[in-house]
Parts: C-alpha cells; sequence; structure tokens
C-alpha cells in the first residue's frame, strides 16, 4: 500500500513538473478527460447548492481534482509541499466577496505557518543556552505573528474559486489557496527576527540564534 502511495505521489510530481511542457493539443485532450469519480461527485454537489466556476475557468471537477492532487505533493524531504487554506466572502460584488474570502484564506494560511515557526523555534529554544526572559519575549511575539505573516504572504492566488448568488442579491465566493510550505517559513523567520529585533534591541547575530538555534 505504502509502495503504491509512493509510486501515485512520483507520479504527480513528475506530471507537475512537466505540466508547462505541454502543448496545446494535450492540454486540450486533458481538460476533455474526465476528473476523477470523487471530484465529480463534489462538483455535483457543489453545483446542487448554486456554485459556479468564473467565466473561462476549467471545469469544477477538473478544479477540484487539481487541488486534490496538489495537496499530495511533497517535497524532497518527504515533506508536504503546500499549506492550504479555505476563504469565503459575502459581499455586494464579485470582486469584493473575493478580496474578502482571499484575506480570511490568507490568514487561515498565517496561523498554519505561525504553528509551524513556533514548534521549530520552542524546539531552538529548548537546546540554546538563551535567558528565560529573552525566550519568553521570543515565544510572545512569535505567538502574535499572526497578521505580520499574513502581511509578509501578499497576494496569493487561489488555485481554487467559485461562486453563487445569494438570495439578498449578495454574492458569496469560495477559495481555496495554496503556499509553498519552505516558502512560507523563510518568509515568517525573516517577519519574526524584525519584531526581534526591533522591540528586544538584539543585533542580527543574535537574533539568528533566537530563531535558528545555536550554529554547529
Amino acid at each position: 500500500m505504502k509502495k503504491n502511495l509512493l509510486l501515485l505521489i512520483s507520479m504527480i510530481l513528475v506530471a507537475s513538473l512537466a505540466f508547462s511542457q505541454k502543448t496545446d493539443k494535450e492540454i486540450k485532450k486533458e481538460l476533455k478527460d474526465k476528473a476523477s469519480k470523487d471530484a465529480q461527485k463534489q462538483a455535483k454537489q457543489l453545483a446542487k447548492d448554486g456554485w459556479m466556476v468564473y467565466p473561462g475557468s476549467i471545469p469544477m471537477d477538473k478544479m477540484i481534482e487539481q487541488s486534490q492532487i496538489k495537496q499530495l505533493q511533497e517535497d524532497e524531504n518527504g515533506q508536504m509541499k503546500y499549506i492550504t487554506a479555505d476563504g469565503n466572502g459575502v459581499a455586494e460584488s464579485k470582486s469584493a466577496a473575493e478580496a474578502q474570502a482571499i484575506e480570511l484564506g490568507k490568514l487561515q494560511l498565517a496561523g498554519l505557518i505561525e504553528t509551524n515557526i513556533a514548534s521549530i523555534v520552542n524546539n531552538n529554544l529548548a537546546n540554546s543556552q538563551v535567558s528565560t526572559k529573552d525566550a519568553t519575549s521570543v515565544t510572545e511575539i512569535v505567538q502574535s505573528s499572526k497578521n505580520i505573516i499574513a502581511q509578509q504572504l501578499g497576494y496569493v492566488n487561489p488555485a481554487y474559486k467559485i461562486y453563487r448568488d445569494l438570495k439578498d442579491k449578495k454574492i458569496e465566493v469560495q477559495v481555496k489557496l495554496f503556499y509553498e510550505n519552505a516558502q512560507s517559513l523563510v518568509i515568517a523567520k525573516k517577519a519574526i527576527k524584525k519584531e526581534l529585533k526591533e522591540k528586544l534591541k538584539k543585533t542580527d547575530e543574535e537574533v539568528n540564534k533566537l530563531i535558528d538555534g545555536p550554529t554547529k
């Protein structure tokens, strides 16, 4: 079973790397191919609930299938390549609802990144010889870094975006965001180091030691 899963993931990675090299004819054929039964089932239920894809987008079942594939991708260390989050927005215009959904999705992403970075930093602090005061300050700054991280992420292009009209003449938009895990940690560390340097009046070397741990 494990061998089959590894084979599937390898095939997905190869397919994703080759995607940019596909001809127009190959892409058209792929769009005509049927999505997985699970993706078709989800798309059918969403359509039943009034959800639609944006004009010019790929079919909903293919959109769902591509998101599922992306969620399975791993990096060279066997870790999940992307973190993912969902966002939902309701407004009087599609653009306003979309902006709201993306912003909520970004905050969810930032929360996940904050949790990941906190785990790394806490482990580094436990293995380093920093004062209790500094360790406490670092922990507090990391725990309050979600909004700062969200700002540093910038605009995140949704991999999945659908909408539906509501009875009160408003529009609801739902998005799914993906962000590369390794890159998210780089951004988070940079933002937190800046905060530490400003608030604790530390040097670059001291801040690096607090976040990255002692150099070997």
